[in-house]
């Protein structure tokens, strides 16, 4: 089993951890509802992508009609 012979530096450390930054997905207007949606992805609001709907979206608050 490998098993480190010294102790790894800070600098070290953190130049193993450089690439593990959080970043902001990048947000566009969705051409259907105008609302932001992730790019390459389906609406949140509408269900829309590439010109058609894929998703369903479901209206909030749920059906209170329960049989």
């Amino acid at each position: 089993m490998g098993v480190p012979k010294r102790r790894v530096s800070h600098a070290r450390q953190g130049d193993r951890r450089s690439h593990h930054a959080l970043v902001m997905p990048d947000l566009e207007p969705c051409p259907h509802c105008r609302e932001m949606k992730q790019v390459h992805f389906a609406c949140p609001s509408c269900g829309w992508y590439g010109g058609k709907e894929t998703v369903r979206i479901k209206p909030r608050g749920g059906d209170t009609s329960a049989p």
